[in-house]
């Protein structure tokens, strides 16, 4: 694998103005590394779980004015696509590197999976490590830290899956931008594979619901 970790410059693609200038460098710069790692964590993935998983690289097709915010590759279990499927996401804002495990709007399977969350929350939420973050956005780069949640907090947050149509969970770790680890392309292979191991749970249990 070629991937040799995030630079500065990387970072630096989201300062850049206008769709087509920034989009260019993402395409130059970021993407790449970007579809490095997502044969490599798809084939870590399949090896992991025993299914044939993807790597899908955002293309932001869909921009016309706004140049996005972030970019990322998702990896699931479909050649043709992601959003509806339970899926792990690595990528960019400008401020740090994002490593989810992901249930979105789309996925048709969102309120079992509220409903097994809630009755296995105290078990998930025990064995989810302090320095783990939850977003219940992932076109927003606000999270909620582990360490600050409470079991009301978490009632809330899988009420709302189950309830609010657009409603969508996310669970994983943010690594800051000047992050020795982020640089590093050892480092950072180890780290999100710990974190996509610490996450695994999450996946089984989304799987079981979606069957």
């Amino acid at each position: 694998m070629s991937f040799n970790g995030f630079s500065k410059k990387d970072f630096d693609v989201f300062t850049i103005d206008g769709l087509e200038p920034r989009m260019e460098a993402i395409k130059e710069q970021v993407r790449p590394k970007l579809e490095d790692l997502g044969e490599h964590f798809a084939a870590w993935f399949t090896k992991r779980t025993g299914e044939e998983m993807y790597p899908h690289v955002a293309k932001h097709a869909r921009r016309k004015v706004n140049p996005p915010d972030d970019t990322w590759v998702a990896i699931a279990e479909s050649k043709r696509g992601y959003k509806k499927l339970p899926h792990f996401q690595i990528g960019l804002w400008e401020t740090h590197v994002f490593v989810w495990f992901a249930v979105i709007y789309e996925s048709p399977i969102k309120q079992d999976f509220a409903k097994a969350l809630k009755e296995q929350k105290e078990e998930i939420t025990s064995n989810i490590p302090n320095t783990f973050v939850w977003s219940l956005d992932h076109t927003k780069p606000e999270v909620k830290k582990q360490s600050e949640l409470s079991s009301e907090d978490f009632d809330q947050m899988f009420d709302r899956l189950e309830n609010v149509k657009k409603a969508e969970i996310l669970c994983g770790i943010q690594l800051s931008n000047d992050s020795d680890v982020v640089s590093d392309s050892e480092k950072f292979i180890q780290t999100v594979e710990q974190a996509f191991e610490t996450l695994m749970p999450l996946y089984q249990i989304a799987k079981r619901v979606g069957e």
